[in-house]
């Protein structure tokens, strides 16, 4: 299995619009094992079109519990058992995720009881295992060793980035947040450095456009990182590479490469790709 990072959804917030960006989920292949990074709607069948079984993923790690970032977590694997998913599969995530578990599973009873008798599908109950994380070591799988770091995305204060380590390689995702100079030091050497993004002139047409947003220009310059503060954190880290997800705006067309690459550029001359649904980054 090649090692590589899918970005399965790179928009910001949890809107759909015709022809746009999904929201946020990735893949991360390495080491052997297949992960899945955060889960937004959507993400079930993005992971599909990406030439991923939905029964190779091994675990499944959410950042925080926003729903552009959880959504999709139950439907995605009670997907995959009714399409015969037979391994354990894990799920971690901040204090609640099992509270979220529980009360999808909840919800499903009917159609649960259902398959187990008429199909004699194995329990799923005993076929996930949720685990709750707060900063530092999470998990170490089979040689890949997963850390978090508490970043800044009030009102949120469970929210994570994650950093993976596995053959002498380093991917590091930043969740969503504030500028964050700490974050340099957590991904400091990463070969890749996932990091979400936002351009202000964006931010202002983004709300112009969206009902009800009476409130969104605070959230968003309190809870996210403007283009050039990213380029600053990969800069302080001395990372390999800049990718930039979890857009805002990722679905303006007045917006695009050449705008998301000028502000980056300010702050950051190495190695840049701006993502977008479906692009895949090797490692």
């Amino acid at each position: 299995m090649t090692d590589e990072i899918i970005l399965l959804g790179t928009k910001g917030g949890p809107a759909i619009r015709q022809n746009g960006a999904m929201p946020t989920a990735s893949l991360l292949k390495l080491n052997g094992k297949t992960i899945l990074i955060d889960c937004a709607v959507g993400s079930t069948r993005s992971t599909v079109d990406a030439g991923v079984s939905l029964l190779d993923i091994d675990a499944i790690f959410i950042t925080h519990l926003h729903s552009d970032h959880v959504l999709e977590l139950g439907p995605l694997l009670y997907t995959a058992w009714t399409t015969g998913l037979r391994k354990s599969v894990d799920i971690y995530g901040p204090d609640g995720i099992s509270a979220y578990w529980d009360g999808f599973m909840a919800s499903m009873s009917y159609d649960y009881e259902i398959r187990l008798i008429d199909e004699g599908r194995p329990p799923l109950k005993d076929m996930i295992n949720v685990h709750s994380f707060s900063e530092g070591a999470v998990a170490n799988m089979d040689g890949m060793s997963i850390d978090a770091l508490r970043v800044q995305h009030p009102p949120v204060t469970d929210c994570f980035a994650l950093r993976f380590t596995a053959n002498n390689k380093t991917v590091t995702f930043s969740a969503d947040t504030s500028y964050f100079p700490a974050l340099a030091d957590f991904a400091a050497g990463s070969d890749v450095l996932i990091h979400e993004a936002m351009l202000l002139d964006g931010v202002e047409r983004l709300i112009e456009r969206t009902p009800g947003a009476d409130r969104l220009r605070e959230h968003l310059l309190a809870s996210h990182t403007f283009a050039q503060d990213a380029g600053k954190i990969a800069t302080q880290g001395k990372v390999g590479h800049l990718v930039l997800n979890h857009l805002v705006p990722a679905d303006d067309p007045d917006f695009g490469e050449t705008e998301w690459t000028n502000a980056v550029r300010e702050t950051w001359d190495g190695p840049l790709t701006i993502g977008h649904d479906g692009l895949k980054v090797p490692l």
